[in-house]
């Protein structure tokens, strides 16, 4: 029963062990919206582009390691979708980082902005599906 959580399980050592990686080797903080926003600025081109395509490639590496693709199910409007993520992409710049940055390794260094920040993200989170939950 306990496979069931082994894909998570793995994902989240390789994102932890990718954001200590950055850290180390870079000196820097593994917050996706500062990586791409340092991309699309032509800052650090080949490190962020490096990190990005990690990313993408995640899919690919876990179709490799167990025989299909993630289960992924949207079961929202492609166009609640795409006002969903613009909206993401404003707060993580209003917030000054996302929850890669802010919770991973910004709880990890005790920064009190981080745990400020990833407090509101479960917040608003909890709120909003909650309200979802009960518009539904």
């Amino acid at each position: 029963m306990m496979t069931v959580y082994l894909p998570s399980l793995i994902g989240g050592m390789l994102l932890g062990l990718s954001a200590a990686m950055l850290l180390v080797v870079n000196g820097r903080i593994a917050g996706i919206s500062g990586i791409l926003g340092r991309l699309l600025g032509g800052r650090q081109v080949w490190t962020n582009a490096a990190f990005l395509l990690g990313l993408l490639a995640g899919p690919f590496l876990y179709g490799a390691a167990f025989g299909r693709w993630p289960n992924v199910t949207i079961v929202a409007s492609w166009p609640v979708v795409l006002v969903s993520g613009l909206l993401v992409g404003i707060g993580t710049r209003m917030g000054s980082g996302c929850t890669s940055g802010h919770g991973i390794l910004g709880l990890a260094r005790f920064s009190k902005r981080s745990l400020a920040a990833t407090a509101t993200f479960l917040v608003a989170g909890i709120a909003a599906a909650t309200i979802m939950g009960a518009v539904r």
